[in-house]
């Protein structure tokens, strides 16, 4: 299964991106959704937050974490970024696995990982293939300006404590330009799926045949020289191979 790892600057696009690919049937596993449910009450690592940073953290009710107070916290503090990262980042990377297995398992030709700091965060390293989604600065300050109401020197600030985007931009596959309409946004993640999509044969090939090839060594191994033994693995090495080497 092809893993597409999506990632961009604040205010760049990258949701948009991301609704595409789920249009065009590619599954998305979005970072920052599993790092909202994590935060949830009854959640392992909502207690560790809690305990840790203390109940001022958390909404008038006094159960919900308030993101916006945590989030200031942690702004400008490294020392406390690290440790709320040290809290939720080993949880968003399991629940993230679990979902790839089980899109994999599936029989989905590829999936995408929504991971505002996959450059940072190495988890570019997991992927096959990286976009990253891009629009020029004026129009990125713009955008955050308008969707978070706030003013031109706090979305500058923002901006800035971000990896810059000519680095990202390094590590891209295939950088997607948000700076015209949509109709030209959806056409370039059509293309993306166009070109990169692995067949179903390579798909299922890569699913399949590793269980054909052990099924026929287990079978060698305790019956000895058997048809159905010899046949299977064959079989299912010869799928495999070419499942490696066939799109």
């Amino acid at each position: 299964m092809l893993i597409i790892g999506l990632t961009g600057g604040i205010a760049t696009g990258k949701s948009t991106v991301s609704k595409y690919f789920r249009e065009g049937g590619i599954p998305v596993i979005d970072a920052d959704q599993i790092a909202r449910e994590i935060l949830q009450p009854g959640e392992r690592p909502y207690r560790k937050v809690v305990e840790h940073f203390g109940r001022e953290i958390l909404q008038p009710d006094g159960v919900q974490i308030d993101r916006q107070k945590l989030g200031a916290i942690i702004f400008n503090d490294p020392e406390k970024r690290r440790a709320l990262n040290g809290i939720t980042h080993p949880a968003v990377r399991r629940r993230m696995l679990t979902q790839i297995l089980k899109y994999y398992i599936s029989g989905y030709r590829a999936c995408v990982l929504d991971v505002p700091l996959l450059i940072e965060s190495r988890l570019d390293k997991y992927c096959s293939k990286i976009v990253v989604v891009d629009c020029d600065r004026d129009t990125q300050v713009q955008r955050l300006m308008a969707r978070d109401g706030i003013s031109y020197e706090n979305a500058q600030s923002r901006i800035n404590a971000q990896l810059p985007m000519e680095e990202k931009k390094r590590y891209a596959t295939r950088v997607i330009d948000n700076n015209e309409d949509k109709t030209r946004t959806a056409q370039q993640v059509e293309e993306v799926i166009k070109n990169w999509m692995p067949s179903q044969f390579s798909t299922w090939g890569l699913l399949v045949a590793p269980v054909a090839i052990i099924a026929g060594a287990a079978s060698l191994w305790v019956a000895g020289k058997n048809l159905f033994g010899g046949w299977t693995l064959s079989v299912g090495s010869s799928w495999l191979a070419a499942s490696l080497f066939i799109n």
